[in-house]
């Protein structure tokens, strides 16, 4: 890699506003209306889980062996096509396919968002970093992510209240099935469209002067692919790094629950529980400017145990159930807990990969591999977290869900320990 890489704020503002928009679809509209999201598809918390176990089945095949497409071709070039690929899939959702065809259409958003896209992005923004800045540079894309993600959180809100207040229904409690439906139909082909619109403008101005991840690329292309996922595996920081991204990943899957908890523990009504989960996407980048900023001149991996720590915290006050909707500030603080500390991971569990060694030309290989593992939340948190609301209906159910992301924050900050002990220092 260059030791001098020219800074070009049009390419990192690209890599933010396409490391959201692709997960705007699958994602963030569950997110941020998820009563709505069940209630318009005719889902249980269990069949949405479902859903998500699909995507996650798709990603995890795809981080692997996308990573090492990441290390062939332009990022650019995959990012467009993943953007309109995604996009043609949020025209199909804008349908509400039947529970079939949704469960199909979430893997094909793994294939899109993962396999062509994921690896792609994380290099582009490692190189972006230069070999000084990895927190900066991680911490702008995170936390121009969260306020890509805020801003279209807030900005759906907006529309799905406009067109509520456009029907003949007044009372927001007493939504009919079918003004619901509507809404949420035109908040879901605006998305689409703004997906569509972002590959395009990847695909016309990303261009960089990249000649390292060219030269990455045409050096790499006939490597066969196994033999570099076997030499990243060699290395054990790899290791400690997929645990820690795996039990960061719970606590970020954990906030799927916070738009829910407001309406079901807190009675909220759906609109102002979508507040709720928009309220806190703000916090998103207001944590990675300054936590990018900070671990360029601090140890990362001690700002990574403290994220932990937060992270255990908020769960734990949450899991002890003396959250209710008597206790407004009490909930507030402890989902920022959660919030800030899931944040601060997000920003920073990449921006680790130069203390774990990881030559730059093996990068897409190294975050299929840490992502392989590290993102199967994909896979079981869906499913766990339907059982456990469904099947314990209530504030217990969100007790649980809560109790298990403290318990992962603990296994979070014990990796944490292991891998700054295992770095190699000058003597």
């Amino acid at each position: 890699m260059a030791k001098n890489n020219p800074v070009k704020v049009h390419v990192i503002l690209l890599l933010i506003l396409a490391g959201e928009a692709i997960f705007a679809l699958p994602f963030v509209l569950a997110r941020v209306f998820r009563p709505t999201f069940l209630t318009t598809f005719d889902l249980s918390n269990y069949e949405l889980g479902i859903c998500f176990s699909v995507y996650g089945i798709v990603a995890m095949f795809s981080y692997l062996f996308g990573g090492t497409l990441a290390d062939k071709y332009s990022p650019r070039i995959l990012m467009s096509v993943a953007l309109l690929s995604t996009s043609i899939g949020g025209f199909v959702m804008a349908m509400f396919p039947n529970y079939f065809v949704l469960k199909v259409l979430y893997g094909y958003f793994g294939f899109t968002t993962i396999y062509l896209f994921w690896s792609a992005m994380i290099k582009a923004t490692r190189i972006w970093g230069g070999q000084n800045k990895q927190g900066k540079a991680f911490g702008f894309l995170d936390g121009g992510r969260g306020l890509v993600a805020a801003s279209f959180g807030l900005f759906g809100v907006l529309l799905f209240s406009y067109f509520l207040m456009n029907t003949a229904t007044i009372n927001l409690d007493n939504l009919t099935f079918g003004e619901r439906k509507s809404a949420f139909r035109n908040v879901i082909l605006i998305a689409s469209i703004f997906v569509a619109f972002i590959g395009i403008l990847v695909l016309l101005f990303m261009r960089q002067n990249s000649e390292e991840i060219e030269v990455d690329s045409v050096e790499n292309k006939h490597q066969f692919s196994v033999s570099k996922i076997l030499l990243v595996m060699k290395n054990k920081q790899i290791w400690w790094l997929m645990l820690i991204v795996l039990t960061a990943y719970v606590g970020y899957k954990i906030t799927d629950d916070f738009s829910l908890y407001a309406k079901e523990v807190m009675l909220y009504n759906e609109v102002d529980a979508a507040k709720i989960g928009t309220l806190l996407l703000f916090l998103r980048p207001v944590v990675g400017v300054v936590v990018g900023v900070v671990a360029d001149r601090k140890k990362p991996l001690i700002i990574l145990q403290f994220g932990f720590i937060l992270m255990i915290i908020g769960s734990g006050a949450l899991a002890t159930g003396i959250v209710n909707a008597s206790l407004l500030l009490l909930f507030f603080v402890s989902i920022f807990f959660v919030a800030i500390g899931v944040y601060t991971l997000r920003i920073l569990y990449f921006a680790i990969l130069n203390q774990a060694n990881v030559p730059i030309a093996l990068t897409g290989t190294a975050v299929g591999l840490v992502s392989f593992i590290g993102y199967t939340p994909d896979v079981f948190m869906g499913p766990i977290m339907g059982v456990l609301l469904d099947d314990y209906a209530g504030a217990l159910g969100h007790q649980l869900v809560f109790l298990m992301a403290a318990i992962f924050g603990v296994v979070g900050w014990f990796a944490t320990y292991q891998f700054n002990k295992g770095i190699k220092r000058p003597t």
